[in-house]
């Protein structure tokens, strides 16, 4: 059984694959959050000089709506991969999936709602 912080780990690594195989770059930080039944993921730095120069050049309201439009359809196509991959590591089946990113910050974040809270084993003591 894995401990809390391995199966973050583990959720950390499969949306890191995923973001560089489905969106051509990984993030340049990540972190995962198990809260009960919730598993909160987010993610840094995610947008590529591509999406950047988009957003930029297109009005401000036009350039938002079309990156998130297409980040949205790229998870929504990817969905089954990204639900495998999170029932994989936390041994749980996800029963939602909600996806947003921030155009200014290039902040994206991704929630899973879970079947159950995911069963970990306590972390090792300190001494």
């Amino acid at each position: 059984m894995k401990t809390q912080g391995e199966i973050e780990a583990a959720i950390c690594d499969g949306v890191t694959r995923f973001e560089q195989d489905y969106m051509g770059r990984g993030p340049k930080d990540i972190h995962a959050y198990l809260i009960g039944d919730l598993l909160v993921v987010r993610l840094q730095g995610v947008l590529t000089a591509a999406e950047q120069h988009l957003v930029t050049t297109l009005t401000p309201e036009k350039g938002r709506d079309l990156l998130k439009q297409v980040r949205t359809q790229l998870v929504e196509t990817a969905r089954p991969v990204l639900e495998k991959m999170v029932q994989e590591a936390a041994g749980v089946k996800p029963l939602s999936l909600h996806h947003d990113i921030s155009t200014v910050t290039g902040e994206e974040v991704v929630l899973f709602t879970l079947a159950d809270p995911p069963s970990f084993r306590p972390n090792a003591k300190k001494k």
